[in-house]
């Protein structure tokens, strides 16, 4: 009888489970990654939100924030955002100071309204503390649901005609006119026409997805303005400028004001819901919706979201949110919060070159701006246009924020155009008890104030 060979042993050929503390903290083997994947994953994100080290700083000035400060808070609190999702949410999101908000606190807030940047970020703490107290509870959950998505969709679009308008006029493409209120400016000067360029080559290069189109495109036209002699050459490296002229600089007694009411409100509103959207699309492409539709930890990542906007007033900034480029380092294969801890350390090493921030002209950043606001207002595509009741109001919302310069005040025309025009066809039943609070808090406001 033949003798029977033993069989050779099976090869186990699962890989070997990762070890490590990156493991531990980050959970990266049961989300399908590496600390490779991750590293590049957050230098992508990085890359393609880089622009506000430059943006942010410029408006802020505008508003009398010393540019230096502003500079070292956009990067403190965008590392300490970043930071805070990674490592108690561990989503693979990046934060930083708002677009369309920071041109609400200052051509809105401070610019028109008058009141000094300190109760501006007062306002801003405020609206953070308010938010946090809402993600605690389930208060959060019934406004969202009772602000109709038409309003919604519309506030997102109305702070992007709004960032437009503000990178038009900042680049000179739009000036003052005492007969038709604003014209065309002059297209013989080089500032309109590098912006123009600098918008031109983000939209071009974003087509072709060239990888940090906006970065590289404020880089190449800052390049371009040296060459011409427009910008002066001061440095890349340097000690971080001193924080000291925004830390702790808030003004919480200004706040408390009647006429600071639609103000507070507008950060919160805006923020909330841009924070909203931008994280349940981050958490599809980013595989964190689960089986039954919960998505994993998004509670954890709405109370980082709104504890960075409090440190941020803390430090000097306008409201910090979740950033949507935050899909390119999705794209990239982040799936944890390493990703976003990845992107906070760049931003506490971009603090080493202030010197090359200070040198980006406004008509760089002008540009960026109005791409961007191009973007933002892709979101009037999702309101229902075949009803009227719902798309009047989304346009007056639209409308009305670049018009009256206010962000706050095209959101109290918005919500009581769609209050009164849901009563008067007979659709009350539509409309939501806090919208109802909301519209007469407004009028209350126009009427006495």
């Amino acid at each position: 009888m033949e003798r029977q060979k033993p069989e050779a042993p099976a090869v186990d050929r699962t890989p070997a489970p990762a070890s490590g503390w990156l493991e531990r903290l980050f959970n990266l083997q049961r989300h399908g990654t590496t600390v490779k994947t991750e590293l590049i994953a957050g230098m992508t994100t990085f890359i393609t939100m880089a622009y506000i080290i430059f943006v942010n700083p410029n408006i802020m000035a505008d508003a009398g924030i010393d540019h230096g400060a502003a500079f070292v808070a956009t990067c403190i609190a965008a590392a300490l955002g970043c930071l805070l999702m990674g490592l108690y949410a561990n989503w693979p999101v990046g934060l930083a100071p708002g677009m369309g908000l920071n041109a609400f606190f200052t051509y809105t807030v401070v610019g028109t309204m008058g009141y000094s940047w300190q109760t501006a970020l007062g306002a801003v703490f405020i609206s953070g503390v308010l938010f946090m107290i809402l993600t605690l509870s389930r208060v959060r959950e019934w406004l969202l649901n009772s602000i109709p998505l038409s309003l919604r969709h519309a506030m997102g679009a109305g702070v992007g005609l709004f960032l437009g308008v503000i990178g038009l006029k900042t680049a000179g493409i739009i000036v003052a006119s005492p007969a038709t209120l604003i014209k065309l400016g002059s297209l013989h000067e080089p500032a309109p026409l590098l912006a123009a360029l600098c918008f031109l080559l983000i939209a071009i290069l974003s087509y072709h997805r060239v990888f940090g189109a906006i970065l590289i495109s404020i880089v190449s036209v800052t390049l371009i303005g040296w060459g011409l002699g427009l910008v002066q050459y001061g440095g890349v490296f340097s000690l971080p400028p001193s924080l000291a002229p925004t830390w702790l600089a808030m003004d919480l007694a200004g706040v408390f004001n009647v006429s600071m009411i639609s103000v507070v409100l507008a950060f919160l509103f805006v923020h909330m819901f841009d924070t909203a959207g931008t994280l349940m699309g981050v958490a599809q492409r980013a595989n964190l919706v689960k089986a039954d539709g919960r998505i994993e930890h998004l509670s954890r990542a709405l109370k980082a979201d709104s504890a960075s906007s409090v440190f941020g007033a803390a430090v000097g900034v306008p409201p910090v949110t979740s950033y949507v480029e935050s899909a390119a380092g999705v794209a990239a294969g982040g799936r944890t919060g390493l990703t976003a801890v990845v992107v906070g350390l760049l931003f506490v090493a971009a603090m080493f070159f202030a010197p090359l921030a200070g040198m980006i002209p406004a008509y760089a950043t002008a540009g960026a701006l109005i791409y961007v606001a191009m973007l933002m207002m892709g979101s009037m595509a999702h309101i229902n246009w075949d009803e009227a009741t719902d798309c009047i109001p989304a346009i007056v919302t639209l409308i009305m924020m670049p018009l009256t310069f206010s962000v706050a005040d095209g959101i109290a025309l918005g919500f009581i155009s769609y209050v009164a025009l849901k009563a008067g066809t007979g659709r009350h039943r539509e409309i939501s008890a806090s919208l109802w609070v909301l519209c007469v808090i407004f009028i209350a406001k126009f009427a006495f104030l």
